[in-house]
């Protein structure tokens, strides 16, 4: 698998994710569509900043990352700070990189309940970029959707 074409996909479901957002504007990105559990746009993208740091400086980097995954979907802000989160955090993912060797385990700690849960995508680098590549691409199709849930009705 070669790193450039997983950074292209990366990049084209944060820039996705950007555009969406901006599209929105903040009273919009910080709304809940009326369903059980559902989540504001603001939220996914929360949520999404959060996988690329744990799964990214933790697993893959070993750096040690601080992650409250809970408080990532409740919350809530300005689109303006979000889109700048996210510049830092692709480039904080992209030195997360350094070093990459997709047939090695990762270099860092993973919580037994992720191990047990996802093995196909713990057991290696390659697995772990590739997870947080399908989180990113699922959740960007849920924001599309979430975003069509909560704009207003012509």
């Amino acid at each position: 698998m070669p790193l450039d074409d997983v950074r292209t996909h990366v990049d084209r479901a944060l820039r996705g994710m950007a555009a969406t957002l901006r599209d929105l504007g903040d009273d919009l990105a910080n709304v809940r569509p009326d369903l059980p559990g559902a989540n504001s746009p603001y939220a996914i993208v929360t949520h999404c900043l959060g996988v690329m740091e744990f799964w990214g400086g933790q697993v893959l980097a070993d750096r040690v990352v601080e992650r409250d995954r809970e408080a990532e979907f409740v919350a809530t802000g300005a689109v303006a700070p979000l889109l700048e989160r996210m510049e830092q955090q692709r480039a904080r993912f992209e030195r997360d990189l350094a070093g990459f060797d997709g047939a090695a385990p990762p270099r860092g700690p993973i919580p037994d309940r992720d191990q047990a849960d996802m093995p196909e995508f713990t057991a290696t680098q390659g697995g772990v970029l590739l997870h947080v590549l399908e989180e990113l691409v699922q959740h960007r199709g849920q924001l599309d959707v979430t975003a069509d849930l909560v704009r207003p009705r012509t």
